[in-house]
């Protein structure tokens, strides 16, 4: 029997995409399913805004801004010019380019058309190979408490650019909100050959993921070897808030933190090079490798260290 191929990535921004589009380079096409975060997701000027989904879509095509690593390459910006002139609001900022990708998005779903249908449509337009997943069609929004007040999370990340104190995070609809059928097939696939829970915030990026119903037990009962990569290097987050959230929450902003919060559910654990002494405290197998991915080889090699990794975790199962 030839060896599964099949592999699935749970992914919220821009570290989870740098990682699957690594994994999609180093698996034959189609082999990759990624399971995308939709917490983020928010409605903004009467558009359906799905900031992870849609940083995936533009990595995986080659369009992302390689700066900012969100968003699309050769960006104009006239729309919000004409905007901000208008008097309207312009805290979040959506490209010219990017715009049509949310008008597309908001009629599909005016239509009827679900998330996951649309998701499936524009990659087919723009040849991803990658099945890029909505862990749900249904609404899950992402909430953080602060001290002046709950705020849905684009107001507190972008709107107030993540300064204000975390002291608490819901994620509104996960009780009700079904998960996708092809999420737990793919989990449930004999032909998996991992699971990778890629280095995207764990409190807002793979926590909303995990909230859906069945997702957490499709995980845990998964055949598949299930490796986590931390999404801190040193202590720190190569961007975005995940070490002020973990501290803001009591814990701590370390690779071992974060390992602890998927104690239930990982077979094992990759960490940057820097933090190879946190390998040693670990109660998971783990390796430490360079995890710092600057560059399109950099994903690819940390893409085939994982894999590697998880091979020999399966064999050693």
């Amino acid at each position: 029997m030839a060896a599964p191929e099949k592999v699935v990535a749970l992914s919220g921004g821009i570290g989870g995409a740098k990682l699957a589009l690594g994994l999609s380079r180093k698996l034959p096409p189609g082999a990759l399913a990624v399971i995308a975060n939709v917490g983020d997701d928010f409605a903004h000027l009467g558009l359906h805004v799905s900031p992870d989904i849609d940083t995936l879509v533009y990595t995986l095509a080659g369009l992302a801004d390689p700066q900012q690593g969100w968003g699309r390459a050769g960006e104009t910006w006239t729309f919000m010019s004409a905007l901000a002139g208008l008097g309207g609001p312009s805290w979040f900022r959506l490209g010219d380019g990017d715009l049509a990708m949310h008008v597309l998005r908001t009629h599909k779903l005016s239509k009827g058309a679900p998330l996951s249908q649309v998701t499936a449509e524009v990659c087919a337009a723009l040849r991803i190979a990658t099945r890029i997943l909505p862990v749900t069609d249904d609404p899950l929004r992402t909430r953080v408490r602060t001290d002046q007040g709950w705020l849905d999370f684009q107001d507190w990340f972008v709107g107030h650019r993540a300064s204000l104190t975390v002291r608490e995070i819901v994620f509104d609809g996960a009780d009700a909100a079904r998960p996708l059928p092809a999420v737990l097939d793919a989990l449930a696939d004999p032909a998996l050959r991992a699971v990778v829970i890629c280095p995207s915030n764990p409190l807002i990026s793979i926590e909303p993921i995990l909230a859906v119903p069945r997702v957490r037990e499709a995980l845990v009962a998964c055949k598949a070897p299930v490796v986590a990569v931390s999404p801190l290097i040193g202590g720190r987050a190569v961007k975005g808030p995940t070490a002020a959230m973990l501290t803001d929450l009591g814990g701590a902003a370390t690779a071992a933190a974060v390992a602890a919060r998927y104690r239930d559910l990982i077979d094992g654990y990759v960490v940057d090079e820097v933090d190879h002494a946190a390998v040693k405290q670990l109660d998971v197998p783990a390796i430490a490798t360079r995890a710092l991915m600057m560059t399109l080889a950099d994903r690819e090699r940390l893409a085939a260290d994982v894999l590697a990794f998880a091979d020999r975790l399966r064999v050693s199962a």
